[in-house]
């Protein structure tokens, strides 16, 4: 396992201190911080991981992790950056069985986190879409905070792992992430040849359709964006 949470000492990103959180041996649980404007804590709980995110849908790109897997972080960065969100993300996971535990139930707080701090969606563009090149490989997303969860996932990457990284994880973490944020979610890796490059092309797109997905409309106003009145 990797070392407990830090108490001292921390990046805040701008959010409150975080709580202590002790380990519940045998039980899963979920808590949730209530916060003023769209900000949002949660921390999840399990045998196999104890993740906790923060998440600031109105902040400047700052990111910090710590998570054990370099490459998520590497990814989740670009979430951050491109989503110009605040993310703060740990996790103390079972690494000596693999990164499967830690990298699926990341992507299912993060998207409680976000589920938590868009609110009730009043006032929101609702759907995001974004392409976004690196070198030779292209991506598109396009998300739609529907209420209903459901991940389309189109790439074929090009190695089974980068570095230590099992590239098929990259689906693990979003279908997390749509099942608890209750999120459409279409990923489609255009082309590519380097894995790395593809993997990156996703998380710079996805930041970006999430980020336009959550802007609010002036023109909106508290309007729902949806003639059924709810989402």
């Amino acid at each position: 396992m990797n070392q407990p949470f830090r108490s001292v000492e921390e990046p805040t990103l701008g959010f409150p201190p975080a709580p202590d959180m002790t380990r519940a041996d045998a039980t899963t649980k979920t808590l949730a911080t209530p916060t003023h404007g769209r900000v949002a804590e949660v921390s999840r709980d399990t045998l196999e991981t104890r993740v906790r995110v923060k998440i600031n849908l109105d902040g400047t790109g700052q990111g910090a992790f710590r998570t054990g897997v370099p490459f998520l972080e590497h990814m989740l960065d670009q979430i951050a950056r491109h989503g110009m969100m605040d993310l703060h993300i740990e996790c103390d996971g079972d690494l000596h069985i693999d990164d499967h535990h830690s990298v699926e139930d990341i992507g299912i707080t993060l998207g409680m986190a976000l589920a938590q701090a868009v609110g009730d969606k009043r006032g929101i563009r609702r759907y995001g879409h974004a392409y976004v090149p690196l070198d030779e490989a292209l991506s598109r997303v396009v998300i739609d905070l529907s209420g209903r969860p459901g991940l389309i996932f189109g790439c074929d990457f090009s190695r089974a792992s980068i570095g230590m990284f099992e590239t098929q994880l990259v689906q693990e973490f979003f279908q997390g992430f749509v099942n608890h944020a209750k999120a459409t979610l279409h990923i489609d890796n255009l082309r590519g040849v380097n894995a790395h490059h593809q993997a990156e092309t996703i998380f710079k797109a996805f930041g970006r359709a999430l980020r336009m997905a959550c802007e609010l409309d002036a023109r909106m106003g508290d309007a729902m964006p949806s003639t059924k009145g709810a989402l």
